[in-house]
């Protein structure tokens, strides 16, 4: 399989980083520097940065050279070098130097990564492609890594195949890292559900849940080398612990049910049983136009992936009790190492495979990311053919060996003209729902919602709901002796009468009603509420944060008009949001008409999310009720179904598991023949 790769992505293939003489001179010679300038930061479709590694024979650095000593070419054709820079990370610097600092919001996560003294990597723990038990011998070198290689100021995030981009977080807390290395549970042909995404697809065929596997995981990849490419310029990594990927297993293990192994496959025991060479061609060829989007993804965002084959030297692909024959074993085996190089080869990275000694390599990935020039130019050619250019990099003094990027996928035209395109502004009720997403300001102890729906008497029926937000890193707070206890609330009227006055709740609740999300170290958070009849028009609620002292942590105020849901002809109640962490959640949720909404607004992709709402007519007429999802611009993706509550409102589930990481719309629409209402609520998904 390794040669089909490097057919099709050739340079994989191809020793451009190997150190030639210098035989021509480039077409036009930039001025001598004394020193090296600073990096500028550059833009563009055609603009290309280029890390280069320059060593000695004995592998050490050489980082003496000037911009002067390098020719660089594009398919064959010298480039004018716009940008250049040496970095240099000293170890011993960052020892000597002020105590790093802590990472306690993506601001700081944003400065610090742009530091040039900084070296970023993303830890892929893909448990989807790591047996039982390959994992615990990964430990250790993995570990050690983290104790003995980084540098002070390094910043890691650590992430699985279902991670979410959006929250993936850099940090260097290396009891954390340590921590999450520890827990990494390989679960490699192991398809027993563990969430809503995988319970979708548990009880498909093995190979159909094996191929999902594979997207989710170079998914993962992809979002990661974006995630890097956003932070800075510089040389960045991925340290993908992996066994490799297969988009075919053989008939031994393709099982008619994942979550069954073993049940209803005739071929279980049959070391004969092989694929057609039709099935293994389309198989090959699908991986290799897989791969060649992860090359995209990471050589656009200069992102070096570091492949580490928790095995070492793996003598088999298949454990003997699944039946697989030698030949068939052999030949997987060496299709997943080669998936592994071409990654590796690609991107300037190392293949850390058929290696016992795993921590050697590890010291290597320190060693690339420590000391290199990071070059920058216009791409005279200007391609927008969606083609591979090579990039060939040489230096004038000989002796030494130069590494460097094989070369970059271009834009294609299509690419290109959206890249161009001017922005275009989000309607307006678009942007004021995408507005309610903003988190409050950092140390708030509390998160409010309010919500209205048709009262008695022509009144509107208020509905206040707060949340204790956990106390996040450097917050002087403590966990549960700090909390938050009560809210009181007081709702005025324009002429400063109070129509409501109280605790909310009654009476202290210092126990926690929901659970945390699935790996979260947060303590659970009480939810509580209160509800209350008011006339229509302004209102003013004064709300006081105090613990069980009674003292006062936060105080908020905030402006209401309610609505007067006896003279419009159509309307929508304020949507209520609810989060299911399991199915038994959900099914209380379902079932209580009272149920508490949530005044989050972030939900993950393992999480239910339930919406009700009312839809009013003149009268006791019903409206028609539809609602579609929309992305955050706007455009709709698909419509959603709407159920009834026993209650008499309107509920939908709204499915997250498919939908990747980001802000998204609800438009919530009703008809009727006296006119219609529309409610736009926003939502983000991590």
């Amino acid at each position: 399989m390794f040669c089909a790769l490097a057919a099709v992505a050739q340079p994989a293939a191809q020793q451009a980083g190997q150190s030639q003489s210098a035989t021509e001179k480039p077409a036009q010679q930039p001025a001598a520097q004394d020193q090296p300038q600073p990096p500028r930061i550059r833009s563009g479709i055609n603009f290309v940065r280029v890390d280069i590694i320059v060593t000695d024979r004995q592998g050490n650095p050489v980082l003496d050279l000037k911009q002067e000593d390098f020719r660089l070419k594009e398919d064959g054709k010298p480039q004018a070098i716009e940008s250049f820079s040496v970095v240099r990370i000293n170890e011993g610097d960052q020892i000597d130097g002020p105590p790093p600092m802590e990472i306690r919001s993506i601001y700081d996560e944003q400065r610090e990564a742009a530091r040039p003294d900084v070296r970023l990597f993303v830890l892929l723990l893909d448990d989807y492609h790591v047996r039982r038990g390959n994992d615990m011998s990964v430990r250790k070198p993995l570990i050690d890594f983290i104790q003995n290689q980084l540098g002070a100021n390094d910043m890691v995030a650590v992430m699985y195949p279902l991670t979410s981009v959006n929250a993936l977080s850099f940090t260097r807390n290396r009891k954390s890292l340590i921590s999450a290395v520890e827990r990494f549970e390989g679960r490699r042909f192991d398809y027993r559900p563990r969430n809503e995404f995988e319970e979708k697809y548990a009880y498909y065929p093995t190979e159909v849940v094996e191929r999902i596997r594979t997207e989710v995981t170079m998914g993962a990849i992809r979002g990661a080398a974006v995630k890097l490419g956003g932070l800075r310029e510089g040389r960045k990594s991925i340290i993908l612990v992996s066994e490799g990927f297969t988009n075919q297993l053989p008939p031994q293990m393709n099982d008619p049910i994942a979550a069954m192994p073993g049940v209803g496959n005739p071929n279980r025991r049959n070391p004969n049983a092989a694929n057609s060479d039709r099935s293994e061609f389309m198989a090959m060829a699908n991986m290799i136009s897989d791969l060649t989007v992860i090359f995209q993804d990471a050589n656009r965002n200069n992102t070096s992936i570091y492949a580490v084959d928790p095995r070492g030297l793996a003598p088999f692909e298949y454990d003997i009790n699944q039946g697989v024959g030698l030949q068939v074993d052999k030949k997987h085996l060496d299709q997943s190492l080669d998936n592994l190089r071409a990654l590796a080869d690609n991107t300037d990275g190392r293949a850390i495979i058929n290696r016992n000694d795993l921590a050697r390599g590890m010291q290597q990935i320190i060693r690339d990311s420590s000391s290199y020039y990071l070059i920058g130019y216009n791409s005279s050619q200007a391609p927008t053919d969606g083609k591979f250019h090579k990039i060939d990099v040489e230096v004038t003094r000989k002796g030494v060996d130069v590494r460097a990027r094989k070369g970059y996928w271009a834009y294609t035209a299509e690419d290109a003209a959206r890249a161009a395109a001017p922005v275009k502004e989000a309607p307006a009720a678009v942007s004021n729902a995408l507005a309610t997403l903003a988190e409050p300001p950092r140390g708030r102890p509390a998160r409010f919602w309010i919500g209205t729906t048709r009262g008695e008497a022509g009144k509107a029926r208020v509905t206040f709901v707060w949340e204790p937000i956990p106390p996040g890193p450097g917050d002087s707070r403590k966990p549960g002796a700090d909390g938050v206890s009560f809210v009181t609330v007081t709702a005025l009227a324009p002429d400063g009468r109070p129509i409501f006055r109280g605790k909310v709740p009654d009476q202290p609740t210092p126990a926690a009603t929901t659970s945390a999300p699935a790996g979260s170290s947060a303590p659970p958070a009480a939810l509580t509420s209160a509800s209350f009849e008011a006339p229509p028009g302004p209102l003013q609620l004064r709300l006081s944060v105090q613990n069980a002292d009674g003292q006062v942590m936060d105080s908020a105020l905030q402006e209401l008009t309610v609505p007067d849901y006896t003279k419009v002809q159509v309307a929508l109640s304020t949507p209520r949001l609810f989060r299911a962490r399991t199915p038994r959640d959900a099914q209380a949720v379902l079932a209580n008409p009272a149920a508490v909404p949530t005044a989050d607004r972030t939900f993950s992709r393992t999480e239910r999310m339930i919406v009700r709402f009312d839809a009013f007519g003149p009268g006791e007429s019903k409206p028609a009720v539809t609602a579609r999802l929309l992305n955050r611009g706007g455009t709709p993706m698909s419509d959603l179904q709407v159920q009834a509550a026993a209650s008499g409102s309107t509920q939908i589930e709204v499915p997250l598991a498919q939908l990747a990481a980001g802000d998204y719309l609800l438009e919530l629409t009703a008809k009727g023949d006296a006119g219609s209402a529309q409610e736009l609520i926003a939502f983000k998904l991590r």
